[in-house]
């Protein structure tokens, strides 16, 4: 067997593989012994139609699984012998097929790129200045009072302000027609919450329990229901209940409402300050990341496999959609047309990074070693609040053990990478 290397583009190869006579005829006679056990000729008991008859009967599917056969058993071991590697599936161009002759043919496949160098010493990088304020402390802690406030009638009675939870009944009509499917009742809504459209807030605040009120209001060109998108529809509202929101005094007994391990309002603060610093910090990190991404790709341009570009495309996409269906929202198809351009762009910075980064370690010689791997399951348990050992369960996957692998690799690289850049910390933005 003959085979000849050629380097269509940085990372796309392609083998032109000579078969030998001796070698075709052996998997020829291999499909016409398989050919002759199975086939049902007229005539013929089974198994002893004659060889002139099957190749009268069957000529086109035997050339055809001939080829099949020979590429099957060739090419592995034509790139064994080249020590070549392709990261899809090898498109294959069959030559002129002959029983009695050679049998020629190519293989095109992509691969990663040679990457010689990379460039990432001295990158200038800038670090978010956001710090966990006191202010910004208050405003979690105030989030956690609304989370658990009650909800109550007014005392004296007065009308639906700012801050109010109503309950409605109300349908819309479109261009004189029922909207059936934006019908609601018993629906809860919070007043300047910015939930509702302006005209329909405007409307309800001030409002009396039972009022009713017909309310027009025009829906965005973008809104997911297409029968409503860009169009000016009319509220019929009917206000069932209205109840405002009684926080909970700032003091212990609030404190331990919110967690069984917090015993003072003191200690709450103090974990509401830590985990605040934590986001912030992974916040930043984030930021350095991306930060990494975009400059390692204007410092080191090339070619990136399509492949692998499109596998990170439908990972992203993907992640979109889940993204968008937790928080109940519907993506039509041509409104996910329109970011899939920036998609596919992001998508290849994405893996012209990941390429880049795992030339860095293959130059730096980084390893994951076991503590590596301990350490990263102990930081995914803490993330996703699960006990250790159902995480490192989880992960005794091989497939999902790589993928934890290569995410602690990486994060070595960035590693390395930010302690050789020049990193500034931006300016913390000033509390009030």
């Amino acid at each position: 067997m003959q085979v000849q290397v050629a380097r269509i583009s940085p990372v796309v190869m392609e083998l032109a593989i000579e078969v030998p006579a001796d070698a075709v005829k052996i998997e020829v006679e291999k499909v016409y012994a398989t050919l002759q056990r199975s086939a049902k000729v007229r005539g013929f008991r089974p198994g002893k139609a004659p060889r002139h008859v099957l190749a009268h009967l069957y000529g086109p599917q035997v050339a055809n699984d001939a080829v099949n056969a020979i590429v099957n058993v060739t090419l592995p071991k034509a790139l064994s012998e080249k020590n070549v590697q392709p990261i899809n599936q090898p498109r294959v161009e069959p030559g002129k097929f002959d029983q009695a002759s050679t049998f020629s043919y190519k293989a095109t496949f992509e691969v990663q790129p040679e990457i010689e160098s990379v460039s990432y010493e001295g990158l200038e990088l800038v670090r978010p200045g956001e710090v966990a304020t006191e202010e910004a402390v208050g405003e979690q802690i105030e989030l956690l009072r609304r989370q658990h406030a009650r909800l109550e009638a007014p005392e004296p009675v007065r009308p639906a302000q700012k801050g109010d939870v109503l309950t409605i009944d109300f349908t819309i009509v479109v261009e004189g027609h029922e909207f059936k499917e934006g019908a609601g009742q018993d629906v809860q809504l919070e007043l300047g919450s910015g939930q509702l459209l302006p005209e329909l807030d405007a409307a309800l605040t001030g409002v009396q329990v039972d009022d009713k009120r017909d309310v027009e209001a025009k829906f965005a060109d973008t809104h997911q229901a297409k029968a409503l998108a860009g169009k000016t529809g009319t509220f019929h509202v009917h206000v069932k209940d209205i109840k405002q929101r009684v926080l909970p005094v700032l003091d212990d007994e609030f404190a331990k409402d919110v967690g069984a391990s917090f015993q003072t309002l003191v200690e709450l603060r103090a974990d509401v300050h830590g985990r605040l610093e934590k986001m912030l910090k992974d916040r930043a990190e984030s930021a350095l990341a991306e930060q990494i991404v975009e400059k390692l790709n204007e410092k080191n341009p090339m070619d990136v496999p399509p492949s692998l570009v499109e596998q990170q495309c439908r990972m992203m996409e993907m992640e979109i959609l889940q993204n968008a269906r937790r928080a109940g929202q519907r993506v039509n198809p041509e409104d996910f047309q329109k970011v899939h351009g920036q998609v596919h762009a992001d998508a290849e910075r994405k893996v012209r990074a990941g390429l880049l980064m795992a030339a860095i370690a293959r130059k730096l010689e980084l390893k994951v070693d076991d503590q590596d791997i301990q350490k990263g399951l102990e930081d995914l348990a803490a993330e996703t609040g699960k006990n250790v050992a159902k995480v490192r369960a989880e992960y005794s996957d091989p497939q999902r053990r790589q993928i934890l692998i290569g995410m602690i690799l990486e994060d070595k690289v960035l590693d390395v990478i930010e302690s050789k850049a020049n990193i500034r910390t931006a300016e913390a933005p000033k509390e009030g």
